[in-house]
């Protein structure tokens, strides 16, 4: 249980981004941005078509990808055994727990050394199992694949499935005829790649992306027809808001949610007309959020009305479903969050969470009884797979922890009984004893306690001496689960604590964690991180100087700022697709994800006190002439969440800024966006390099 020591030759000289002095003002304020550059004019373009990407920046970004091949030379063998490692932790022929749908059970698997699932089914009764989609066949010559939605029809004759193959999340649905094992003349391009199957099994609903990339119309497209004449059923006119398309549990309903961050309006559709029009629940009001499921003649609403900060669940008649006919259900609990809750014929099932630990509640309908499903790990991950079934007694969960694999059960509604389903296998072996799991708190500068979940090695001395990999998200509410990886024993194993720190902007703590963390009090999120950091080198866990922050998206985001803030607290960075120009993104709203993210960060064209508050954070705007940790940002060409120009141009203004220490690398995937490689192993040489890079940090580089 030792790092490995690395080769530690001379770096090269870092690639230099020519300036190209550009200037505007915004609320009396100049802002200088020399390297607005890189972002190419027709990046719309380059989105379908890497090829179109204009060859300066072409040559600008592969001669960062050739630095970074040099700052990681010597470390192939590493590299090398760290990918071994984590591939010899996962089940190369693993299958998911078929899920019972009338005839069949439907099911995803891997062969031995594919990168993508096979979709499959069973009959019931008994028979052989029936491949209706082979990914690593469909992937076949293309450098990337990413196999969407696939979506079997009521009737089970059919399976809707959509793919992606450049990464930018434009997605081709293909409908397969699965008896005959080939696809129909449909074809739908430019969808958000799911669909809803109407009753009749004729035709479904999908998401029709516009020119900025935002899901803005419904279309029902009817089988055997061109998707031209797919007719638009909603179209959302506010580009402030995306929409989303879905069935209720009971399959009466398409649900139909146009929603940002703080606000959403739901349409019914019924399922079984295939010209029905959509139903309005209640009009969209500031601030008010719900969510709809159908039981009988009944509503099920999950909302934050009247003041239920962390929601609480209300019934309407599905007839007059507006607010003035809502009626509590499961009543508002503060620090209670619900976070799902999902209708059966006779139970309804939620998943609630309390001081940052989840549980499962079922209640009777009939007797309104309540049983709850809890664990005793300190700190742990919980979730509900949904299945296909409303007239059901079983429901099917997944736990895990920190140190122990994830477990798929099957509760029993009416015994409690539960029988364990599957339990994820570790072919190179795995032991839980060898670990521990643990939850802290650091005080943050205004006394809040941000919890911290904690794994190590057993024999870990708690002495200051042992490296630490933190990792924090913190935006849009998203909770960060501490559940069971097995990639990141590499690292655990080498002697790293690994610790992911809860900070404000997730919903760990509730709702008001998430408003504590976001417009005005985002700077409560890097003071949340940096506090943790503080505190596990109080508590012995680690030192100043040896921990390597790792987030993605807004956390890379939460990265950039930190090392800002702090940057002696940190012996490296490993910022994955990071959100660090913040700013500049938020002005642009041509942008795909821009107006609906005004409401998490603010607007700064139209409101000064945002602008104000934005540039005060936002990294690539806060670069100081300073000493700098190592950093490792990676990225995407063809990313529409986080474009590439950000991690690009902040790479840039680091090098020509800071006053020491590094280095800084920039390694962008020419192939792919947002979530990296697709290939399951693929994606493991982008982990292997984040922990390759993770230990050199701690041991040191030569810059």
């Amino acid at each position: 249980m030792k790092l490995e020591s690395l080769p530690n030759p001379p770096l090269p000289d870092a690639p230099a981004a020519p300036k190209h002095p550009h200037v505007f003002t915004a609320h009396g304020v100049e802002i200088h941005d020399d390297y607005a550059w890189i972002k190419a004019e027709n990046w719309k373009d380059v989105l379908k078509d890497p090829a179109a990407l204009p060859a300066d920046i072409r040559a600008y970004l592969e001669a960062e990808n050739a630095f970074a091949a040099a700052a990681f030379a010597g470390q192939d063998g590493l590299r090398d055994k760290l990918i071994a490692e984590m591939r010899g932790r996962i089940k190369e022929d693993d299958a998911s727990v078929p899920e019972p749908d009338g005839p069949f059970a439907y099911f995803t698997r891997y062969r031995e050394g594919g990168q993508h699932p096979l979709v499959c089914r069973t009959p019931r009764a008994g028979g052989s199992e029936q491949v209706m989609l082979d990914g690593d066949r469909e992937a076949q010559g293309h450098a990337f694949f990413d196999l969407g939605g696939a979506e079997h029809s009521p009737d089970h004759r059919f399976m809707a499935w959509g793919c992606d193959i450049k990464g930018s999340e434009y997605f081709t649905i293909r409908v397969r005829d699965i008896e005959a094992a080939t696809d129909l003349p449909d074809e739908v391009p430019g969808s958000s790649g799911s669909v809803v199957w109407q009753s009749d099994s004729a035709g479904f609903y999908y998401i029709e992306l516009d020119e900025n990339h935002r899901p803005v119309r419904v279309r029902r497209h009817r089988l055997g027809t061109p998707h031209t004449d797919d007719a638009v059923v909603y179209e959302e006119k506010d580009p402030g808001f995306f929409v989303k398309v879905g069935s209720t549990q009971s399959d009466a309903y398409v649900l139909i949610e146009a929603s940002d961050h703080e606000t959403s309006e739901v349409w019914l559709l019924d399922r079984r007309d295939p010209t029905a029009t959509p139903r309005l629940v209640e009009p969209r009001t500031p601030r008010l959020q719900y969510d709809v499921e159908h039981h009988g003649d009944d509503l099920i609403i999950l909302t934050n009305a009247d003041g239920a900060e962390d929601f609480k669940i209300m019934t309407a008649p599905r007839e007059t479903p507006g607010r003035e006919h809502w009626r509590d259900l499961v009543p508002y609990k503060p620090g209670v969050m619900i976070l799902f809750a999902m209708p059966l014929v006779r139970h309804l099932i939620r998943l609630e969470r309390e001081d940052a630990k989840p549980r499962i509640v079922v209640r009777d309908f009939e007797t309104g009884r309540e049983t709850t499903v809890a664990f005793d790990e300190e700190t742990y991950s919980l979730g509900i797979d949904p299945g296909y079934e409303y007239d059901t007694t079983t429901i099917r969960y997944r736990y895990s922890s920190l140190r122990i694999p994830s477990e798929v059960m099957d509760y029993d509604l009416l015994t409690g009984e539960r029988a364990l389903r599957k339990q994820q296998e570790v072919p190179s072996g795995h032991d839980p004893s060898l670990y521990v799991t643990r939850r802290l708190f650091a005080t943050a500068p205004d006394g809040e306690q941000v919890p911290i979940s904690l794994l190590h090695r057993r024999e870990v001395p708690l002495d200051g001496s042992a490296p630490c990999l933190l990792y924090g998200y913190g935006s849009y509410g998203m909770s960060m689960p501490a559940g069971f990886r097995t990639s990141i024993l590499s690292l655990v194993d080498r002697g790293f604590v690994y610790a992911i720190a809860h900070v404000r902007g997730g919903t760990e703590k509730g709702w008001r964690w998430y408003l504590e963390g976001k417009r005005e009090r985002k700077p409560n999120t890097f003071t949340d991180f940096i506090a943790c950091g503080e505190t596990l080198i109080k508590a012995g866990y680690t030192a100043r100087g040896r921990i390597v922050a790792h987030g993605g998206s807004a956390g890379g985001m939460l990265m950039g700022a930190v090392a800002n803030l702090a940057p002696s607290l940190f012996a490296g960075i490993v910022a994955e697709v990071p959100f660090v120009d913040v700013l500049n993104t938020m002005l642009d709203a041509e942008l795909p994800l821009t107006p609906p993210e005004w409401p998490e960060w603010g607007n700064p064209g139209s409101d000064e006190a945002a602008f104000r508050t934005i540039l005060a954070y936002s990294p690539y705007d806060n670069v100081k002439a300073q000493n700098y940790p190592a950093i490792l940002a990676l990225a995407g060409l063809t990313d529409p969440r986080v474009t590439y120009w950000e991690p690009a141009k902040w790479v840039a203004r680091l090098r020509d800024t800071m006053t020491g220490g590094g280095p800084v690398v920039l390694r962008l995937n020419m192939d792919a966006g947002h979530g990296g490689a697709a290939g399951r192993f693929d994606r493991l040489e982008e982990v292997a390099l984040a922990y390759a890079f993770a230990i050199k940090s701690v041991t040191g580089f030569q810059t």
